[in-house]
């Protein structure tokens, strides 16, 4: 069985083809809409993107896995969460494709794409996610049916910490790997930051507003605010993560979603999952970020466990569908 899956929430326009009978990525074809220096994703311009790239994107993906749309079984659409008119492109496309062809369609939770893509790619079975992205920023434990949510960020993701920050100090989005670079740069000059951590969840706002101020007000190097940011955030994440695998039991740990890409906050996690007796996991670097590999493995697993499919014409979006919502039936626990 095929899928075309069709990711559309952000800054990124991809399409991959996906075989669920061999567990395989056929083909994965991605164009990454870039902001200005310094400025955020602007979700009109990132949407014109989105269109413009749209046919090569999918002619890349069918290209690269030697099928036709002929050969297509199904097809899966990013539903949400999302910025508004960036999901509405994916959806038209994917509404356009099924209704012309004749394709049952598939909307899929963007956010639950990334922890079934990366449990398929590491082989992890039963764990306690970790799924950090500029959209996301929870952890998760499968549980009766559903992924329930064990800590969550109070105010803006860790994504959106660290491209603010960049964004503030000049940077293009997204900021990650340059203030990751940066870190690696400094003596290991620590800085106290604001450090906040409640019960399993996290807070990040005051801990942006002071690193901003620091580096605008020179007390350190840009380089030693980059360290002290990150050290500071990830042992914020550590800690909510060590105390959430206390608690679950889990004897396994898996990260995802696009700062899984960190090589510090992998390691941060890997000594807690050790403290913890658990197995750590880490979605591979190529598909840590946004991708339509991501949509169809997902919309292959709920399509086969459920037949769940909607009319072309009730083919919509959802900008906040939270993932703790959506029911998995493919899974057990």
């Amino acid at each position: 069985m095929l899928c075309l899956g069709i990711e559309s929430t952000a800054h990124t326009f991809g399409c991959a083809v996906v075989d669920r009978d061999g567990k395989k990525i056929l083909s994965d074809s991605r164009d990454a809409y870039r902001a200005p220096e310094g400025k955020g994703i602007h979700p009109r311009e990132a949407s014109r993107h989105h269109i413009e790239v749209s046919s090569e994107v999918l002619r890349q993906a069918l290209e690269g896995a030697g099928a036709a749309m002929k050969d297509i079984d199904i097809i899966g659409y990013s539903a949400g969460p999302g910025l508004g008119p960036c999901l509405r492109v994916g959806a038209v496309v994917a509404r356009t494709l099924a209704g012309f062809y004749k394709k049952p369609l598939v909307p899929v939770n963007h956010a639950l794409g990334h922890i079934e893509l990366g449990a398929m790619l590491t082989g992890a079975q039963d764990p306690l996610a970790l799924l950090v992205s500029g959209g996301h920023t929870m952890i998760l434990a499968f549980s009766h049916g559903r992924w329930r949510v064990f800590g969550e960020t109070l105010d803006i993701t860790i994504g959106q910490l660290l491209d603010q920050f960049g964004r503030a100090m000049g940077f293009a989005s997204p900021c990650g790997g340059k203030i990751e670079q940066l870190a690696g740069e400094s003596q290991k000059n620590y800085t106290q930051l604001p450090y906040v951590v409640k019960g399993n969840d996290v807070s990040f706002s005051g801990l942006l507003t002071a690193a901003i101020r620091m580096a605008e007000e020179e007390k350190a190097s840009l380089s030693d605010v980059c360290y002290s940011l990150q050290e500071t955030s990830f042992a914020m994440l550590a800690e909510a993560v060590e105390r959430a695998l206390s608690f679950t039991g889990k004897r396994e740990m898996m990260i995802v979603g696009g700062v899984s890409a960190n090589r510090r906050l992998a390691s941060m996690l890997e000594s807690a999952c050790a403290r913890q007796e658990s197995r750590f996991f880490a979605c591979p670097i190529t598909f840590a970020g946004d991708n339509g590999a991501q949509i169809a493995w997902t919309a292959l697993q709920d399509y086969a466990a459920t037949k769940n499919k909607v009319a072309v014409k009730d083919a919509s979006v959802t900008q906040s569908w939270r993932l703790d919502t959506v029911d998995v039936a493919w899974r057990r626990g």
